[in-house]
This record gives structure tokens, C-alpha cells and sequence, in this order.
């Protein structure tokens, strides 16, 4: 009897992105888009549910908005950065935030992408695509 049916033979992983957003609208629309690309994607609305969702799940970019409830997007990247430093460098952050702030230093010293809401879905899919590979 041939044993070997009952295997998945070298099926790759989907890529997998979490989308950490309290704005459905524009969550439910990256997500659906991703998903037509062939990722999945998994939409968390808060931050301190999407610390438990990182620590339980293989990801190979988060997108974040940076304003959320709970744990905002800049302490949730610090305290991944401390136990996941690779997927720290995967996260793309969404924000609605135009005075600067705390947030604009934290995106300096950070390095990592920073798109101002309202975000074109093309050009977060687009860096999610680029910061994936890097996975």
C-alpha cells in the first residue's frame, strides 16, 4: 500500500499577514485584496489581542495602525521587537496622525515604512508584498 498519498507533498505556505486595525472598512479591504493574491490575512482589532495572536502564529509582515486600543502599534512593535527582532523589521504601520507627534520619532528611529490614512489599498498591498519576501 502506498503510504505516500496520505502526505502533502511540498504544498508552500501561504504567506501570512496580520492586519492590526480598528478601521474595518479599510482592514476588511486589505484583507480581501491580500487574500486574491494568494495570502492569507488575519484582521485583529486591538493590540494586546495581536500580542497573542504574534506570539501563537507564524507571520511574515504585520500592518499596524499605530493609533489602537489597549497596546498602541509603537508599543506593540518594541515589546516584538524583543522576542521576535525578524518580524519586528516586517511591520508596515498605518496612521491617521498628521501633527507629528510621538509617532513621527518613533517612525524615524524605527525605519520602517509609515503610510498616512486614508491609505491607498495598492500601495499597502505593494509594501506588504515587498516586506513579505523578506520573510
Amino acid at each position: 500500500m502506498d503510504t505516500d498519498c496520505h502526505y502533502r507533498t511540498g504544498a508552500p505556505r501561504k504567506r501570512h499577514v496580520l492586519i492590526l486595525d480598528d478601521d474595518i472598512s479599510l482592514a476588511w479591504s486589505l484583507k480581501e485584496t491580500l487574500e486574491l493574491r494568494g495570502y492569507e490575512a488575519t484582521i485583529v482589532p486591538e493590540g494586546t489581542l495581536a500580542l497573542k495572536f504574534v506570539s501563537q502564529h507564524t507571520l511574515d509582515a504585520v500592518v499596524c495602525d499605530l493609533q489602537v486600543l489597549h497596546l498602541e502599534g509603537d508599543l506593540l512593535h518594541a515589546t516584538i521587537e524583543r522576542s521576535n527582532p525578524s518580524l519586528a523589521r516586517r511591520f508596515i504601520f498605518i496612521t491617521g496622525d498628521e501633527n507629528g507627534s510621538r509617532f513621527a520619532q518613533f517612525a524615524d528611529l524605527a525605519e520602517l515604512p509609515v503610510l498616512h490614512k486614508p491609505v491607498e489599498v495598492g500601495t499597502l498591498v505593494g509594501e506588504v508584498v515587498r516586506v513579505a519576501e523578506q520573510a
